[in-house]
C-alpha cells in the first residue's frame, strides 16, 4: 500500500508518499504567497523524482483545516481531483492533530495556529493523543487560562505568539502522521470539505 499525504493549511506545503513500512519521499517547503501556484507542481515533481505514478497510490490523506482559508482549499482540491479521477480512497486529518502527533514527548500537546484578532485555533491532547480540548477557534486569553491548569505541556506552533511559553516549532513527522491516519474512515471525495472552525470574514460581516 502506498499513501499520499497533503497539507497546505499554512504557507507551507507538507506532502509525502509512504508505504506501510517507511517514508518514501517528502516535501517541506514554505511557499508563502506562491502556494496556490506551486503546490501541485511540487507534488507532481515529487512523484517524478521518485519514479512513482499517481496510479500506484492506494489512499490519500489530506489536512482539512483549520488554517488558511485559501491554503486549505488548495490541498483539498488537489486531493479530491486525484481521488476522484483515479478512484482512490481519501481520508482527512485535522492540522492540529497532525501537529500534536509530530511531537515526541510525554507532556500534554497544545497545537496552536494564529487566527488573528486575539484568537487562535487550538486543541489539547494527552501524550497518547486523547483529546482534552477539541480543536476550536478560541480567544488567546481563554486558552492561556486552560493551559495554566496543566503542569507539563508544550505549545506546538510555527507562528510568532509571544504570549505563550514552552513552545516547540512544528516540524511534521510525516510518516507518523500517515501511519496514524491510514486506517481512518474513507470518505467520498465529493464529501470532503474544509473545516475552518470559524466563519470567513465575509460571513462575519453579513452576520452569518
Amino acid at each position: 500500500m502506498k499513501y499520499l499525504y497533503i497539507d497546505t493549511s499554512s504557507s507551507y506545503l507538507y506532502s509525502a508518499i509512504a508505504d506501510d513500512s517507511k517514508l518514501i519521499c517528502e516535501v517541506k517547503k514554505d511557499l508563502g504567497h506562491t502556494l496556490s501556484e506551486e503546490a501541485l507542481p511540487e507534488i507532481v515533481e515529487m512523484f517524478r523524482k521518485n519514479n512513482i505514478t499517481p496510479k500506484e497510490i492506494n489512499k490519500i490523506i489530506v489536512v482539512d483545516g483549520p488554517g488558511s482559508f485559501t491554503g486549505i482549499r488548495i490541498g483539498i482540491t488537489i486531493a479530491k481531483v486525484y481521488a476522484w479521477s483515479l478512484n482512490i480512497p481519501i481520508t482527512t486529518i485535522s492540522a492540529l492533530e497532525a501537529m500534536a502527533l509530530s511531537l515526541n514527548d510525554k507532556s500534554y500537546r497544545v497545537p496552536v495556529l494564529d487566527a488573528r484578532r486575539d484568537y487562535v485555533f487550538a486543541a489539547i491532547y494527552q501524550d497518547n493523543m486523547t483529546e482534552i480540548m477539541l480543536p476550536q477557534h478560541i480567544k488567546i486569553v481563554d486558552l492561556l487560562h486552560k493551559i495554566e491548569q496543566i503542569e507539563d505541556f508544550h505549545i506546538i506552533t510555527n507562528d510568532t505568539l509571544e504570549m505563550f511559553q514552552n513552545i516547540k516549532p512544528y516540524d511534521p513527522d510525516l510518516f507518523k502522521i500517515i501511519s496514524s491516519s491510514k486506517t481512518k474512515q474513507e470518505i467520498n471525495p465529493h464529501a470532503v470539505n474544509p473545516k475552518y472552525l470559524k466563519l470567513t470574514e465575509a460571513e462575519e460581516k453579513n452576520g452569518h
